[in-house]
C-alpha cells in the first residue's frame, strides 16, 4: 500500500505503524516534503501542502473533502489516558482552511472552519462551522467556539461574530486551494515524475 502511495505522491514519506497505513483519496494532493504516519485518512479534493507532518500513531486523523492543510503545519492526536479513555482523535471536516505553520492537536474542526497562520488548537477544543481562529491564536483544551465566531489571542477568546463577507472570503479560499492543488499536482509530476 505504501508503495502505491509513494508512486502517486513522489517526495512524500508514508509510514505505516501499529498495523495502520495512511489512506488518501485519489483526488487529494499531498506535496513533496510531507510525512504522513499511521491512521490518517484524507478525503476527496483535499490538499496537504509542502513540509507538513500528520502523525496518527496513537489515535486517528480524519480530514474530510476539499480541506487544505497549508505549508509547515503539524497535525497530531492523543492516545487513551486515565482522563481520556478514548483518546483525542483529530477530526477535520469538509471545506476547512488550515493556515501555514499551524499546530492542530486532538481537536475537532467542523465543516468550513478556519485556522489562521501559526495558530494552535489543542485537545478536545472545537472550532465550529464557519468559525475562524485568528493567526497566532491558541485555542486551549476543551474550549468550544460557536458558529461564525472569530477568536483571537493566547489564550483565545471570542472577539466578534463574522460578517457574511468574511464567510464568503473563506469559501473563496477553499475553492482557490482546490484549484491550486490541481496545478501543483501537475507541476510536481512534471518535476519529479
Amino acid at each position: 500500500m505504501t508503495d502505491d502511495l509513494a508512486t502517486r505522491y513522489p517526495g512524500v514519506t508514508f509510514v505505516p505503524i501499529h498495523g495502520k497505513t495512511p489512506k488518501i483519496h485519489e483526488t487529494a494532493f499531498v506535496a513533496p516534503g510531507c510525512t504522513i504516519i499511521g491512521d490518517v485518512e484524507i478525503g476527496a479534493g483535499s490538499s496537504i501542502w509542502y513540509n507538513c507532518v500528520l502523525r496518527a500513531d496513537v489515535s486517528s486523523i480524519r480530514i474530510g473533502e476539499r480541506s487544505n492543510v497549508q505549508d509547515g503545519s503539524v497535525l497530531h492526536c492523543d492516545g487513551p489516558s486515565p482522563a481520556e479513555p478514548e483518546g483525542c482523535p483529530l477530526v477535520i471536516g469538509d471545506d476547512v482552511l488550515i493556515g501555514h505553520m499551524a499546530m492542530v492537536h486532538g481537536c475537532t474542526i467542523r465543516d468550513r472552519g478556519f485556522v489562521g497562520l501559526g495558530a494552535i488548537a489543542m485537545n478536545n477544543a472545537v472550532i465550529a462551522s464557519d468559525a475562524m481562529l485568528a493567526a497566532g491564536a491558541m485555542l486551549t483544551e476543551r474550549k468550544e467556539m460557536g458558529e461564525r465566531e472569530l477568536w483571537a489571542g493566547r489564550p483565545a477568546k471570542k472577539l466578534k461574530d463574522l460578517s457574511d463577507a468574511a464567510i464568503a472570503g473563506m469559501k473563496m479560499g477553499v475553492a482557490h486551494y482546490v484549484e491550486n492543488a490541481k496545478q501543483h499536482a501537475d507541476a510536481v509530476r512534471g518535476a519529479l515524475g
